[in-house]
């Protein structure tokens, strides 16, 4: 077999329609577009367009707005860092931060920070310098002789 000789399935693909040329091919003369109207004018942009009512997307109220000064943290709970010790992914020794988890791949990107949250069992006596931790959290670590340090200018524990 050569390159020359390759073909495609029979069927596989079929030719394009060529409107507009002309009335023997079957789609010449107004080209498929019916006759006469705006829609078989050129440069034609209807979209939403409900005959003079007024549409859809205008009689709607505006709703919300993006709150610039928001901050959105990765939300971890203690389940899945123990569950990264456990794997030998985080250092028992060493304290928990952004960069820690960030290469441990218990979260993806870093966001505003980190903030620790109280589902499940931490078993480990581990050091957290975090953005914000719950009170669920906090009590959990501090059960396990652990501590958190909150990193200065972020919000208290929530």
């Amino acid at each position: 077999m050569k390159l020359n000789e390759i073909t495609d399935n029979p069927g596989a693909s079929k030719n394009r329609m060529r409107v507009g040329r002309g009335i023997g091919s079957g789609k010449g003369k107004t080209g498929g577009r019916g006759v006469k109207g705006q829609k078989a004018r050129t440069g034609v942009a209807i979209k939403g367009f409900e005959g003079g009512q007024m549409p859809l997307h205008r009689r709607l109220p505006k709703r919300g707005f993006y709150n610039p000064f928001s901050t959105h943290y990765n939300e971890v709970n203690l389940g899945r860092i123990q569950q990264a010790l456990d794997a030998g992914k985080l250092d028992a020794n060493a304290p928990v931060t952004i960069e820690a988890l960030l290469a441990a791949g218990v979260v993806t990107r870093p966001r505003d920070g980190v903030k620790i949250l109280g589902q499940g069992e931490l078993k480990t006596k581990l050091a957290f310098e975090v953005s914000a931790a719950s009170k669920s959290a906090v009590a959990a670590i501090e059960g396990a002789g652990g501590s958190v340090k909150l990193l200065a200018g972020e919000t208290p524990a929530q």
